[in-house]
C-alpha cells in the first residue's frame, strides 16, 4: 500500500491526530481522527446505519485545507 501523507492537525503537537493520507493506488482517502461522542453517533445513525466495521470520526474545522488538498490529490487525472 502506497499512502501519501497529506498532513495532520497543526494544533495536535506530538499526538499526530487528526491526520489525512491519500492511497496512491486506489485514490481513497485515509483519515485518522477523534472518535465521535455518543450524541454525535446517535444523530448520524438517524441518517445512515453504522455497521460494526465502521466508525464516525470528528475533524476540526481547521483541517479543511488539508482535506481539500487530499481531495484534489485523489481526484482522477
Amino acid at each position: 500500500m502506497d499512502l501519501r501523507f497529506v498532513g495532520k492537525d497543526p494544533e495536535s503537537g506530538d499526538h499526530g491526530c487528526p491526520a489525512v493520507w491519500v492511497d496512491e493506488d486506489t485514490r481513497d482517502l485515509v483519515i485518522q481522527g477523534t472518535k465521535a461522542d455518543t450524541d454525535t453517533i446517535a444523530r448520524t445513525v438517524e441518517d445512515s446505519p453504522l455497521p460494526d466495521h465502521e466508525g464516525v470520526i470528528r475533524l476540526p474545522q481547521r483541517m479543511i485545507p488539508l482535506l481539500r488538498e487530499a481531495l484534489d490529490d485523489a481526484e482522477p487525472q
